[in-house]
């Protein structure tokens, strides 16, 4: 049974843009300065450093930490393209797919700072039920020129 207000594809949708939402409040609330000179892979890299896992360590040595300002700006733009894609449900499926990707690399990374974990959990499941609800049928631009 559909709820008064909204369907349940309609409830769906409100689900990805909220997620939307939480991406792009994700790039706001970074302070762009010290963020883009590398501050918050500077973090990170402490983050990483003391990882138990020598997976984890290795592949942000090899991967992460000799590019900190380059990592700086996709991670932070990869961030602004989330939100804006889930938003207007523009390439919706790929932006629901990278979202989670996104996510599972931070649980990854911070998975003994429990602080973090609670949002980055809710991100991946939202990700995965809009996936698997196929969220952008509804209130998309991916609906209305008929991609997906």
């Amino acid at each position: 049974m559909d709820s008064i207000w909204l369907s349940g594809a309609e409830w769906v949708a409100v689900l990805r843009i909220g997620l939307g939402l939480w991406w792009l409040e994700s790039w706001r609330h970074k302070d762009k300065k010290t963020w883009f000179a590398g501050g918050g892979i500077a973090w990170a890299a402490d983050v990483a450093a003391k990882h138990r896992w020598t997976a984890v360590r290795s592949g942000f040595e090899l991967v992460v930490k000799p590019r900190p300002r380059t990592m700086a700006y996709v991670v932070a733009y990869a961030e602004l393209a989330l939100g804006l894609g889930l938003v207007a449900g523009l390439l919706t499926p790929v932006a629901l797919v990278g979202g989670l990707v996104l996510n599972l690399l931070y649980l990854l990374l911070m998975i003994h700072d429990w602080a973090e974990q609670g949002q980055n959990g809710m991100m991946a499941l939202i990700s995965l039920v809009a996936l698997f609800a196929v969220s952008w049928q509804t209130w998309s631009v991916d609906h209305a020129i008929g991609w997906f």
